[in-house]
């Protein structure tokens, strides 16, 4: 039970005041006259005011609360190294045994571990957490048991009792780590970018030689070794050997005795690409279709483009002089001999032998494309003829033989099974849905004329007409070759007939010829989001294996993948761990790494309470090291020093619930004015017998 004495005054506290002051001026008045009564008038007008204040007794009846002692016990990955999970539980057990021997005193234990998408350690969110969940006026200390390496300092909220720090590790810890800087997401192929790595050593690392031992491994290959100075900056360029994403991954062994080897690897991916793809378009002749080859290849901004119409053939004997035309020479030694190799698509449209080229410049062609060169032919009746170019040593590399015979009558090109499943045409026939969601044939443009070809026995057909194959593909030695047999493509760019995807069947032709990754019809590859990957496997086979996935620590996990649409099979896998995952199927592989190789909570290892003092300080706590021992737990006043030698301490709140609340008046405000007017009274009858 706890008294105490209140006002509830039934006029404003200035109109109190103000009746104070008329009264102290009347009783000095009346003193200044020599009024017998001034002192009645006096204690009149304090009984007027005493009863208007209206004094009252409060009763509480208080139920004391216990004080709240928070401790936060990380739990993360950086935490978990050498010892100190045992020194941070001995440490907590000892605090709560020392909180549970004092009275009225309550521990409250939170737990954090890493936080999620490599996060690192977010002590400062968990305590906020844990301090929203407690009434402040209870809480009497904060005890934080960590190795002091957080990532959220800066998100420390207001502590309201002093905050103290049990600092895990040791000593005599050290550790090694791999760091590799300015690393780019992006990389242009044939040009070299600069990487910066340092191998380091912090804490108390033993003395050691000058070099130690790093390996650099590409795609999950042979690693390479070579010897790099310890604690320097190496800059190491790098040229990237392929398109798309290129993984490389670099690594120092583990030495004995230090913290960890999570810290000795680490995993960069760039991805590859083409600065500019150099196209060589040589058109046989002026058509209504001439510049849909030209628009499209202008269209790419990652395209140069080089294009030659042939408008005067040395047979054309019309005798002007060659001085006076303005049309430009074809530099066919230029362009065939000295400068092929610098071209990564030569496309000839509706192009005829008419004696410009020598057999032996067209060999030259065959050459390029059986090292790594694209050649596509884009074909019209000329291609049946005598003059066709496949009647060359180009043709022994094209994909159709013409038969002479040329189909002119309206058609509309179809897929064909493998055309559904090649990444060239699969998707342009998408089914349409009518009223009644039933699948529809897509309405694309009729075309009228096809060149009769007999396709290789390696050939892929991907589009046929009523004269057989219309669009053949094949691969020669390194390169790739394809032939469109008919030159009625325009139609569809022009709407014609309700038109058609010309663009994308173009884009992804010439985009497949020039090894784009996004366009190999057969593919392995996984994209991540966390510790989740995304596994696709490209294939013109119905039917595929399952991907056997490799994971950081060796073991290995069968995953069987659902055909998504003609041609791709997918899965969603969940990774058990970050690091970096091999991916094989048949003849097919990838490497793929979740997260970084090194997480976050193995940058720095090394316990260190520095990055709390400034957090700790404004509330008189301290950091102190289990390894120096256990500190003794004290009560100390607020705004004392929380901590000192070989103790922290805990400010008792002594907070306490109200259960019943009774107010009773002292004096009757009637009663009060009945004394006031007694009193004056009073001091009017003394002054009237004078």
């Amino acid at each position: 039970m706890n008294g105490t004495v209140i006002f509830d005054p039934l006029l404003p506290w200035p109109a109190l005041a103000a009746l104070a002051t008329l009264t102290v001026i009347a009783a000095a008045l009346a003193l200044w006259r020599g009024l017998p009564g001034w002192w009645l008038r006096v204690l009149a007008g304090l009984a007027l005011i005493l009863g208007l204040s209206n004094p009252a007794l409060r009763r509480e009846e208080r139920q004391p609360l216990s004080d709240i002692v928070v401790a936060v016990v990380d739990e993360s990955a950086s935490q978990g190294l050498s010892d100190r999970p045992a020194q941070a539980e001995a440490a907590l057990e000892d605090l709560r045994r020392k909180v549970a021997a004092r009275e009225n005193t309550e521990l409250r234990v939170v737990r954090l571990g890493d936080a999620p998408e490599d996060g690192g350690t977010q002590l400062m969110g968990a305590l906020s957490e844990a301090l929203a969940e407690e009434p402040a006026g209870r809480v009497a200390g904060i005890v934080m048991l960590t190795d002091g390496r957080l990532h959220d300092a800066a998100r420390a909220p207001d502590l309201p009792a002093p905050a103290h720090v049990l600092l895990t590790g040791r000593e005599s810890d050290w550790d090694r780590r791999l760091v590799v800087r300015n690393a780019p997401a992006f990389a242009i192929l044939g040009e070299e970018v600069e990487l910066t790595l340092r191998v380091e050593d912090s804490g108390a690392a033993p003395a050691s030689g000058g070099t130690v031992p790093l390996t650099i491994a590409v795609d999950g290959g042979e690693p390479m070794r070579f010897e790099v100075p310890l604690g320097r900056d190496i800059r190491l360029p790098v040229a990237l050997p392929h398109g798309g994403m290129n993984v490389l991954q670099f690594a120092t062994p583990e030495v004995e005795g230090e913290l960890t080897a999570r810290n000795n690897q680490s995993v960069v991916q760039i991805n590859g690409v083409r600065d500019r793809l150099r196209v060589l378009l040589v058109s046989g002749e002026p058509y209504a279709g001439e510049r849909t080859w030209r628009n499209l290849l202008k269209s790419d901004p990652s395209v140069d483009l080089v294009h030659f119409t042939i408008l005067r053939p040395p047979e054309k004997q019309d005798g002007v002089p060659v001085e006076e035309l303005s049309l430009i020479a074809f530099p066919t030694r230029e362009l065939f001999i000295e400068k092929i190799d610098e071209f990564d698509l030569i496309v000839f449209d509706r192009y005829r032998r008419r004696g410009i080229l020598p057999s032996e410049y067209f060999a030259n062609v065959a050459r390029y494309v059986e090292e790594g060169g694209a050649v596509l032919v884009t074909a019209g009746p000329e291609y049946a003829g005598v003059d066709s170019i496949f009647r060359s040593p180009l043709g022994f590399v094209l994909p159709g033989a013409p038969s002479a015979r040329v189909v002119e009558r309206a058609f509309r090109p179809e897929l064909t099974e493998l055309g559904a499943r090649h990444p060239v045409t699969a998707g342009l026939a998408d089914p349409w849905l009518d009223a009644e969601d039933a699948p529809l044939e897509p309405h694309w443009g009729r075309w009228f004329r096809q060149v009769q070809i007999d396709p290789t026995q390696s050939a892929t057909v991907a589009l046929t007409g009523p004269g057989g194959p219309l669009l053949a593909l094949d691969r020669v030695g390194d390169g790739r070759v394809a032939l469109l047999a008919s030159d009625q493509v325009w139609l569809w760019g022009r709407g014609y007939d309700g038109g058609g995807p010309q663009l994308d069947l173009l884009r992804r032709l010439a985009h497949w010829m020039m090894k784009e990754p996004e366009l190999e019809e057969e593919a392995l590859w996984a994209e991540p989001s966390g510790l989740t990957m995304r596994i696709v496997r490209r294939s013109l086979a119905e039917e595929i294996g399952p991907v056997s996935v490799t994971g950081p620590d060796g073991g290995e996990t069968e995953v069987l993948l659902d055909e998504t649409e003609p041609g791709r099979f997918e899965a969603i896998w969940a990774a058990p761990m970050m690091g970096l995952y091999r991916l094989s199927e048949g003849d097919q592989s990838a490497v793929i790494a979740l997260g970084p190789a090194a997480p976050r909570e193995f940058e720095e290892t090394i316990a260190d309470g520095a990055a709390l003092e400034e957090i700790v300080a404004p509330a008189r706590g301290g950091i102190k090291a289990i390894e120096e021992g256990l500190p003794a737990l004290r009560e100390v006043r607020p705004g004392r020093p929380a901590a000192g030698r070989g103790w922290i301490g805990i400010t008792p709140r002594g907070a306490y619930r109200t259960l019943d609340l009774t107010v009773i008046p002292l004096v009757p405000a009637w009663a009060m004015l009945l004394l006031a007017a007694a009193l004056m009274i009073g001091a009017w009858l003394r002054e009237a017998r004078r």
